[in-house]
C-alpha cells in the first residue's frame, strides 16, 4: 500500500508540473494587460485616438489569464472554500472531501465543459471566425479555444488532486496530528 500510495502521489506532482509551467507563464499576461490598458488610455486621452484591436487585446489578454490560470489556482489552492467540512479536519478528512470534490463536482463539469464546447470552438476555427467588433483582432476562433483549454487544465489539476488525496488516504494513519 506504502508503495501505490507514494508512486500515486509521485504522479499526482508530475501532472502539477503542467500547471506550474502555464501558470508561470500565464501570470506574464496579466503585467502584458496592464500595459496594453495604460496604453490605451494615454492614446484616448492624451493624443485623442484609439484601436478597436488594443482594446480588444485587453479582453483576450484577461480572458487568457482567467482562463490559463484557473488550474494554477487549483495547484496552489487559492480557490474559494466553504470550510464547514473542510477548515478544521485532520488530513485523511480534508483527503476524503478533495476526492469527493474531484470526482462528483470537478471531472464532471469539466468533461460537461469540454462536451459541450467542443463542436462550438471546432466550428469556429473550421470558419477562421473573425474579430468580435469591426477592426478589432480577426481570432475570434482562439478566445473560443480558451474554453476546453480552460476544462483541461482543472481536470489535469483535478486529476493531480485526486491522486494525491488518494495517496493521503491509503498512507497509515499517523499518531500526532502535525498540525
Amino acid at each position: 500500500m506504502l508503495t501505490l500510495a507514494r508512486r500515486l502521489e509521485a504522479l499526482g506532482r508530475g501532472l502539477d508540473a503542467v500547471n506550474r509551467f502555464v501558470g508561470h507563464g500565464a501570470r506574464w499576461l496579466a503585467v502584458a494587460m496592464l500595459l496594453v490598458q495604460i496604453t490605451v488610455v494615454v492614446l484616448r486621452y492624451v493624443f485623442g485616438t484609439s484601436f478597436i484591436a488594443m482594446q480588444e487585446s485587453v479582453l483576450y489578454l484577461h480572458a487568457a489569464l482567467f482562463m490559463l490560470g484557473a488550474g494554477y489556482t487549483l495547484l496552489v489552492d487559492g480557490h474559494v472554500r466553504v470550510d464547514i467540512f473542510y477548515g478544521e479536519a485532520s488530513a485523511k478528512r480534508k483527503a476524503a472531501v478533495d476526492l469527493f470534490g474531484v470526482v462528483t463536482l470537478l471531472v464532471p463539469t469539466c468533461v460537461a465543459i469540454l462536451f459541450y464546447t467542443w463542436n462550438f470552438v471546432r466550428a469556429s476555427w473550421q470558419i477562421l471566425e473573425g474579430p468580435i467588433s469591426v477592426g478589432g483582432i480577426p481570432a475570434l476562433f482562439v478566445l473560443k479555444t480558451l474554453i476546453p483549454l480552460f476544462a483541461v487544465l482543472v481536470l489535469l489539476q483535478g486529476l493531480a488532486l485526486g491522486l494525491k488525496s488518494l495517496s493521503t488516504l491509503l498512507l497509515p494513519a499517523v499518531a500526532i496530528d502535525p498540525r
